[in-house]
C-alpha cells in the first residue's frame, strides 16, 4: 500500500469551510434527487437528522431535509419511517432519524440503557413496563394518547408527563424493546421492535471497534475535515477509541493531519484524495435550522465561518440579540444574516420578526436573494 506523508497539510478557514459545505451537500442544488428516495439518500449521507420539539416554524427534521431536497414532502419521511422502514428514531447526540442500515451500531447502547437506565427512569417500575409491553404485544402499536387508565402522578421534571406509562414507553424505546413506528407532529406511536421491522432474527450487534469505525466513516463522509470533537460531539467517552482509529488510518496513509489557520492545538484530519481537490467556491442560498448539522457544533462553526451562533429560545427576551428563533442564512458559502421567523398558521404567513446582518452581509448584495429563499421557505412551510 502506498504511503502518504503525514506532515500536516495547511488550509485556511475558507478552504476548510468549502470542504465542509461540499460534505454537507450545501454547495449544489438537489444533491440527493427530487423524489421520495431522496430522503433516505440524505439521511444515509448525513448519518442522522436531528428531531426537535420546537414548532415556532417547521420542525427541525423537516427543515433540514428541505434544505437539501427542494422538492421535499413531509409524506416522504413518513414513508421512509413507517412504510419502507428504512429509517428509525434513536439517540445520536440528540433524538434523530438514523438509517436502518446503521441500527446494529446502536444496539450496544440499547443494551446499556436496559442494564443501567439513567436516573430519569428511576420511577419506572417493572409493573409499568410489563403493562405497556403486554398491551402493545396483545393490541398492537399505540401512542400515549391511547392509554387512558393511568393513575396520574405529580411531575418531577418540567418536561415530564403525569402518566407513568409515558416514561415506561420511553424507557422501553431506549432499551430497544420498542421502536417509533410512526410520528405525527411530536406524537409517537410505539411498536415492538421485532414486529415493526418484521425480523425473524434481530441483526447482530456491532462490536465496539466496528462502532468506532462507523463513527469515523460517518464523520468523514458528512464533514470532510474531522476532529475528535466533531466525530464525538457530546460523546466524549468514545474519544480514546476514535483517536486510536484515526492514528491507525494515519499510519496506513488513509488519513492526513490538517492544520487550519486559527485552530490552535485543535487537530484535524482528512482523506488525502479530498485534499487533492479542495473546492474554491460554494454557491447557493440556504436558510438553516439551528439544529442543522452545519450549525449544531458551535465551536466548529465559529472556526470555519467566523460566526458565533447562540440559540436564544431559552435566553430571556431582553437579552436576545438575534431573536427567539434566529436562523443563520448562508449565501455563497458565507453566513451573512440571521432571520428570526415565526409561522402564523391561521393566516398561512411566515412572519419576519427580526433581520440581522452579520459578517460580510449587506442589503445591497444579499437582500433580494435571501427574500427569494424566504418566499420558497414560506411555500414549503404551509404546503399540504
Amino acid at each position: 500500500m502506498a504511503q502518504h506523508p503525514t506532515s500536516p497539510a495547511s488550509l485556511t478557514p475558507l478552504q476548510a469551510r468549502h470542504i465542509w459545505l461540499r460534505a454537507q451537500r450545501l454547495d449544489t442544488v438537489a444533491p440527493f434527487g427530487d423524489d421520495a428516495k431522496a430522503v433516505l439518500a440524505a439521511i444515509e449521507h448525513l448519518g442522522y437528522v436531528q428531531i426537535d420539539t420546537i414548532n415556532v416554524i417547521e420542525r427541525s427534521h423537516h427543515h433540514i431535509l428541505w434544505t437539501r431536497i427542494p422538492s421535499y414532502q413531509r409524506s416522504h419521511l413518513h414513508q421512509a419511517q413507517t412504510i419502507d422502514k428504512t429509517v428509525f428514531e434513536y439517540w445520536t447526540h440528540a433524538l434523530s432519524y438514523v438509517p436502518t442500515r446503521d441500527l446494529k451500531f446502536f444496539m450496544a447502547d440499547m443494551r446499556r440503557h436496559q442494564k443501567s437506565p439513567k436516573s430519569w427512569f428511576d420511577s419506572v417500575t417493572q409493573s409499568d413496563l410489563r403493562k405497556v409491553l403486554t398491551r402493545i404485544r396483545n393490541d398492537g402499536a399505540l401512542s400515549i394518547r391511547d392509554i387512558s387508565d393511568d393513575t396520574l402522578v405529580e411531575k418531577d421534571h418540567a418536561w415530564a408527563s403525569r402518566k407513568p406509562s409515558k416514561r415506561a414507553l420511553q424507557f422501553a424505546f431506549y432499551a430497544g424493546k420498542l421502536a417509533v413506528s410512526e410520528r405525527t407532529g411530536m406524537l409517537k406511536t410505539y411498536e415492538l421492535m421485532n414486529r415493526h421491522f418484521q425480523w425473524d432474527t434481530p441483526p447482530k450487534s456491532a462490536s465496539e471497534s466496528q462502532t468506532t469505525e462507523y463513527l469515523l466513516d460517518r464523520a468523514l463522509r458528512s464533514q470532510g475535515l474531522i476532529s475528535l470533537d466533531s466525530i464525538c460531539h457530546l460523546n466524549a467517552k468514545r474519544k480514546p477509541l476514535v483517536r486510536r482509529a484515526i492514528e491507525t488510518r494515519t499510519r496506513r496513509g488513509l488519513l492526513v493531519p490538517v492544520s487550519i489557520d486559527g485552530a490552535g492545538k485543535l487537530e484535524h484530519w482528512a482523506c488525502p484524495e479530498l485534499l487533492a481537490d479542495v473546492p474554491d467556491t460554494a454557491e447557493g442560498v440556504h436558510v438553516l435550522s439551528p439544529f442543522d448539522p452545519l450549525i449544531i457544533q458551535r465551536k466548529r462553526l465559529e472556526l470555519f465561518f467566523g460566526y458565533k451562533h447562540v440559540f436564544e429560545a431559552y435566553v430571556p427576551k431582553e437579552k436576545r440579540i438575534y431573536g427567539y428563533m434566529g436562523l443563520p442564512v448562508l449565501v455563497d458559502g458565507e453566513i451573512v444574516a440571521v432571520v428570526d421567523l415565526k409561522a402564523d398558521r391561521e393566516r398561512r404567513k411566515l412572519l419576519l420578526q427580526q433581520w440581522s446582518w452579520v459578517g460580510q452581509g449587506k442589503a445591497s448584495r444579499h437582500k433580494r436573494r435571501i427574500e427569494e429563499k424566504l418566499h420558497q421557505f414560506e411555500q414549503f412551510q404551509f404546503a399540504r
